[in-house]
């Protein structure tokens, strides 16, 4: 009886968290799929059944898609990122003068809601705000622009606001994996004469490509799926309009719940399909520093 009490404790530990996990994802990804066949408007009781209709029209609405180009700055902006944290998570994981301090300062960003960033970054980027401000005080007053009304600039702006929200995530990913590595490892290189250039090189890039791996997986999908920056800050406006904004007009200010339904299907299945040649282009090596 025992035995069997402590076979099941693992199991009565998983059940909430995978009842959650159920009830707040998988149930409603399910009903999106269900409202993606239909032509319902969100309020109505009655749902028409529309089969591939949304699909169809998707299909042969390419403009959906014009929308999917302010991905790439983002996906730039994920890139940018993931360097600097690897920079970041490789000089603090030496020992180096108040680096515990760096890490918190660098990871502090990822800890505030989102919301509240988009907020602070519409001040500091509007006219004549704190960016235009510290323009000026070093002399660049003339550079000021219109950072959240230019067309041109607009997605610079959101793209390099992402990268501050999220750069602490990137970085303890990539210092928990490169403090994995085993201590002796860097004193049998320090004995060979290795630099730290070397060591990053013949060392801890090896040590942590998994981890890069895996950054550049969620970078990519989380750059398909950008909202809450872009949507807080401009509402899509003057060209910064994602897909994932697109379908929340579509649903919520167009009342086409079934057509926005189909689109957000159609972007997951753009994720997992970008998400598999990703994983089929850099398969997972199993890492050997023994």
């Amino acid at each position: 009886m025992t035995r069997r009490r402590g076979t099941l404790t693992p199991y009565l530990f998983l059940l909430v968290p995978v009842a959650l996990l159920a009830v707040f994802t998988y149930v409603p990804v399910l009903n999106m799929f269900g409202y993606s066949v239909t032509s319902w408007n969100g309020l109505s009781p009655s749902k028409e059944f529309v089969g591939a209709d949304n699909y169809l029209e998707i299909v042969t609405r390419p403009e959906l898609f014009e929308v999917l180009r302010v991905s790439l700055y983002y996906i730039g902006a994920s890139v940018v990122q993931i360097a600097l944290a690897l920079y970041f998570a490789t000089v603090l994981s030496f020992n180096v003068r108040f680096r515990n301090l760096f890490k918190g300062i660098i990871f502090f960003p990822y800890l505030i809601n989102g919301v509240a960033i988009a907020m602070v970054f519409l001040y500091f980027f509007q006219p004549g705000g704190t960016l235009d401000s510290a323009l000026r005080v070093i002399g660049l007053g003339e550079a000021s622009q219109q950072w959240l009304g230019d067309p041109d600039i607009i997605n610079y702006s959101l793209a390099g606001t992402s990268i501050w929200r999220y750069l602490g995530l990137n970085f303890v990913l990539f210092l928990g994996a490169i403090q994995s590595i085993p201590a002796q490892l860097y004193e049998a290189a320090e004995l060979d004469g290795a630099n730290r250039w070397n060591q990053f090189r013949h060392l801890i890039l090896p040590g942590i490509r998994p981890i890069v791996g895996l950054s550049f997986v969620l970078a990519i999908s989380g750059s398909l799926a950008v909202f809450e920056i872009p949507y807080v800050m401009t509402g899509g406006a003057n060209g910064s309009e994602t897909f994932v904004i697109q379908t929340v007009d579509m649903a919520f200010k167009y009342y086409k719940v079934g057509l926005a339904s189909a689109m957000a299907v159609v972007l997951l299945l753009i994720i997992l399909l970008i998400t598999w040649i990703q994983r089929r282009v850099v398969p997972d090596e199993k890492v050997n520093l023994s």
